[in-house]
C-alpha cells in the first residue's frame, strides 16, 4: 500500500476508535457549536420560503465543508497530520457510543418498569412523545432509534468520509444537523426545512441500504435452525419501501427481521398522532429486545468500520489512477 493511501483510511478506523474509547466530548462539542451558529443564522436569514431556506443550508454546509476542504489540501502529503485530523473528526461526528448508551439507560429503566425514568430518557433518542407510551411502545420507540441512527451516527459519516474525506465527514453532518433543526415538519420550517430535508434524504439513501445490508450481514441465525432466505433480508426486501421516509424504514425493516420482531405503529409527535406502517413479521418488542438491538449496532459499526476503511484504500488507488493516465 503507498504511503498516500493510508491515513484517510486508518483515521477513519481511529476515530471510531476513540469514539467507542471516549464517547463525544463532554465540552465544547463541534457539532453543538455547529448548531449555535446554525440557530444564530435562522435568526438573521429566516423566511417562510423554499428559497431563503436552501440559501439557509447552502451556507451552512459551506461554513465547514470549505474549512475542511483547506486542512484537506493543507495535510497533501503530511501522513501523519492527515491520519490526526481524520481521527478527529471522525471522533467528533460519529456517535455510536452516545446511542447505545443512551440507549442502555432506557432499557435499564424499562427492565425495572421504571416508567417515568424511561420517559425521560426517551428524547435524548428520538422526537416523540413518551408521555401515553407504555413499556413495549417505549422498546419499540428506542429499537427504532437505534436502527435509524446505526446509519445516520455510524454508516453515513463514515461511508462520506471514505469518498469525501475531511469535507465529506464535516459535510454530511452538517447537513443531517440541520435536518435535525429545521427539516421537520412544522409550520414553521414547511418551507423554509424543505430543503435540508431533502438534502438529508439525499445523503442518507446510500448509507440507508448499506446499513440494512451490514444489518443482514450482521444478524444473529434464527433458531431453532437457519432459514433458507434469511429474516432480516425478507424484512428488508418487504417493508423496507413501505416508511414514510425515504431511508428510515430500510434500516428500520432491516433491525426488525434481524432480531425477530414488529416495529412500527402509531407515533405521537407535538400531540400530532401519525401512523407509521408495520415492519416485521414478529412480535412487539419488549425491554430485553433493546439489549439486542444495541449487540447488532456494534456489530454493524466494526463491519462498517471495515467497510470503509476498504472504501477509502480503493477510492485512493483509483484516483491515482487516474492521475497517472494523464
Amino acid at each position: 500500500m503507498r504511503i498516500s493511501n493510508w491515513p484517510l483510511a486508518a483515521g477513519l478506523a481511529a476515530g471510531v476508535a476513540l469514539d467507542a474509547l471516549a464517547g463525544d466530548p463532554r465540552r465544547g462539542h463541534p457539532v453543538a457549536a455547529f448548531g449555535r451558529a446554525a440557530s444564530a443564522l435562522e435568526a438573521r436569514d429566516y423566511a417562510d420560503s423554499r428559497p431563503r431556506g436552501a440559501a439557509h443550508a447552502a451556507a451552512c454546509v459551506l461554513a465547514v465543508a470549505a474549512p475542511a476542504a483547506l486542512l484537506q489540501r493543507r495535510t497533501r502529503g503530511r501522513p501523519l497530520l492527515r491520519l490526526t485530523a481524520v481521527a478527529a473528526t471522525a471522533w467528533a461526528v460519529t456517535g455510536a457510543r452516545s446511542l447505545r448508551q443512551e440507549a442502555e439507560r432506557a432499557e435499564a429503566a424499562l427492565t425495572r418498569n421504571d416508567l417515568p425514568a424511561a420517559r425521560e430518557i426517551l428524547p435524548s433518542l428520538c422526537g416523540r412523545d413518551p408521555s401515553g407510551l407504555g413499556a413495549k411502545e417505549m422498546s419499540r420507540a428506542v429499537i427504532e432509534s437505534v436502527a435509524e441512527n446505526t446509519s445516520d451516527a455510524v454508516v453515513a459519516p463514515l461511508l462520506w468520509g471514505a469518498v469525501g474525506g475531511l469535507p465529506g465527514l464535516v459535510a454530511y453532518r452538517a447537513i443531517n444537523t440541520l435536518d435535525a433543526m429545521v427539516g421537520h415538519r412544522s409550520p414553521r420550517y414547511q418551507r423554509f426545512g424543505w430543503a435540508s430535508a431533502r438534502l438529508d434524504d439525499a445523503a442518507n439513501w446510500l448509507p440507508a441500504r448499506l446499513t440494512a445490508l451490514l444489518t443482514i450481514a450482521c444478524a444473529p441465525p434464527p433458531h431453532p435452525q437457519p432459514q433458507r432466505e434469511p429474516q432480516a433480508w425478507r424484512a428488508w426486501r418487504r417493508y423496507g419501501g413501505r416508511h414514510p421516509s425515504p431511508n428510515a424504514g430500510q434500516c428500520e425493516a432491516a433491525f426488525a427481521g434481524a432480531l425477530g420482531v414488529r416495529l412500527g405503529g402509531v407515533n405521537v409527535y407535538h400531540g400530532v398522532a401519525e401512523p407509521r406502517p408495520e415492519l416485521g413479521d414478529g412480535r412487539a418488542p419488549e425491554p430485553a429486545d433493546i439489549g439486542r438491538a444495541i449487540r447488532l449496532c456494534r456489530a454493524v459499526t466494526v463491519a462498517a468500520t471495515v467497510a470503509a476503511t476498504g472504501l477509502a484504500v480503493a477510492v485512493a488507488a483509483v484516483k491515482e489512477g487516474a492521475c497517472a493516465e494523464r
